[in-house]
């Protein structure tokens, strides 16, 4: 019998090598699945305490992309997707819209549902007749009037196709916020706004589709993708993530293939820790394939069950099978630095999945908790008692009424502040990681794979020592 040597991110560091250029010049554009690239190669998990759709929106305005969990009704999650889909556009195809005879306490309604602040009305044969926004109805008393009493009447329109400049010249000559887009019969196609406008210079690393709109993922199980693809279709889903433990399962490979075989969506099949399950999820007809067995933070895998492998040497034989096939492959878990994202995507991954790291940030759904003076949130496991009350056993082949065996924990992380100054900590660190290898861009980084094994006292060599830290770095926390 072998028993294999294997490695964690801790295990190992890069050797350096001679570079000819600047971080600055790096390019970290990485494929996620697909014709899909992420400007930033990070994807946050789809964990009920890490990604919801403002997380989603704002990690895709910064380069990344977010998976919308599953402890969702299928309703609910698919709305999220809508919400994130609508966030950022520059045309907005089939725009919410109200009728003449509506009333204004419908108006309130929908603009609440959708989280937007006004919609173009349309007469009784779906032409354009109107806008109504918030500056129409915020002094509006009375619910119960009409649409038709309180919109504005014969609003500025456009007719396909639209330039940034021809709009830009619209909202500047008539001081308006929304212009509804119209085809040769009046009948609404489209409305621009000037926060999309906006946000595509202000967010010039977002990621799009090729409606320009914010890319999103959504997470999917064997027993429930039925019922959630065909809504999450519905509201624009660029990508599904098979959402379970143990990728490499019967139940899995046969969703995969159904879902390829009756929907056009990218599939993220996962997880996985082996060649020969990553090459089971691609013969499936993964686009990608998700990587890691117990490595996170909260994750209890490993010692309830026993199996599972260390997270550097799973994505170096996963990635290794998976570039036969040009799959790429999605580093899940393990992280706890940002130089541990530079030696995943050195192992031959192609994005990393982060959940402990991205927990604390104000975007994060996860419940704020003040203790000892100093601010946290909230993170758990899927595999926690609560996630599993709420919905999510089935990831851990748990049925309805067993009695439920946890794979995970709850607990706290500190509060990091916002997506986007932490997203850039992380990318600054990727990109010196690749500097100090030569690096140019993330293929040359997956092609690099010159490690050393270092022991114990290089690990904690590696980490502040001898010294007591009396200001904590805001990419450097002591574990």
């Amino acid at each position: 019998m072998e028993i294999k040597e294997t490695l964690s991110y801790d295990d190992v560091l890069l050797m350096p090598a001679y570079a000819e250029l600047l971080p600055g010049e790096i390019d970290i554009r990485s494929r996620l699945c697909g014709d899909i690239y992420l400007n930033t190669p990070i994807l946050s998990a789809a964990m009920d305490t890490v990604t919801e759709d403002r997380m989603a929106k704002f990690i895709a305005l910064h380069g990344g992309a977010g998976v919308i969990h599953r402890n969702l009704s299928p309703d609910e999650q698919a709305r999220q997707v809508g919400v994130v889909k609508r966030s950022r556009n520059w045309i907005i195809d089939k725009p919410h819209t109200v009728e003449e005879n509506m009333t204004i306490r419908d108006v309130k309604r929908i603009t609440a549902q959708y989280k937007i602040s006004g919609l173009p009305v349309v007469d009784s044969q779906g032409k354009l007749s109107g806008i109504i926004t918030n500056r129409d109805t915020r002094f509006c008393d009375n619910p119960d009037l009409k649409v038709s009493e309180v919109m504005t009447k014969d609003p500025i329109r456009a007719k396909k196709p639209v330039d940034i400049s021809l709009a830009r010249e619209l909202f500047n000559r008539h001081k308006i916020e929304k212009i509804p887009v119209v085809d040769g019969e009046n009948r609404i196609i489209g409305l621009i706004t000037f926060k999309d406008l906006e946000k595509h210079e202000k967010y010039p690393q977002a990621v799009l589709d090729k409606a320009g709109r914010l890319v999103v993922g959504a997470a999917v199980s064997p027993q429930d993708y039925e019922r959630r693809i065909p809504l999450l279709l519905e509201n624009g889903v660029n990508f599904v993530v098979i959402d379970t433990a143990h990728g490499d399962s019967a139940p899995v490979v046969k969703a995969i293939g159904d879902i390829k075989k009756r929907w056009d969506i990218l599939v993220v099949g996962g997880n996985v820790a082996t060649p020969e399950g990553t090459k089971r999820m691609i013969d499936a007809g993964s686009d990608a394939v998700k990587v890691g067995i117990g490595p996170g933070s909260i994750c209890t895998t490993r010692v309830v069950s026993g199996a599972g492998a260390p997270q550097f040497s799973a994505v170096l034989w996963c990635a290794e099978e998976a570039d036969k096939y040009n799959i790429p492959v999605i580093a899940d878990g393990g992280v706890k630095f940002s130089g541990d994202i530079t030696k995943a995507i050195a192992a031959g991954a192609g994005t990393v999945m982060l959940g402990g790291l991205l927990a604390g940030l104000e975007e994060s759904p996860g419940q704020a908790i003040i203790y000892d003076g100093r601010m946290f949130k909230q993170y758990r496991g899927m595999g926690a008692l609560g996630a599993i009350q709420e919905g999510g056993g089935d990831r851990y082949q748990m049925n309805p009424g067993e009695g439920l065996v946890p794979e995970g924990i709850e607990g706290r992380v500190p509060y990091k502040g916002e997506v986007r100054s932490f997203l850039h900590q992380l990318s600054a660190g990727l990109r010196k990681g690749m500097f100090y290898c030569g690096c140019r861009n993330i293929e040359e980084l997956r092609r690099y794979r010159k490690f050393l094994r270092i022991t114990s006292a290089g690990l904690i060599e590696s980490h502040p020592h001898d010294v007591v830290i009396t200001q904590e770095a805001p990419n450097y926390s002591p574990q």
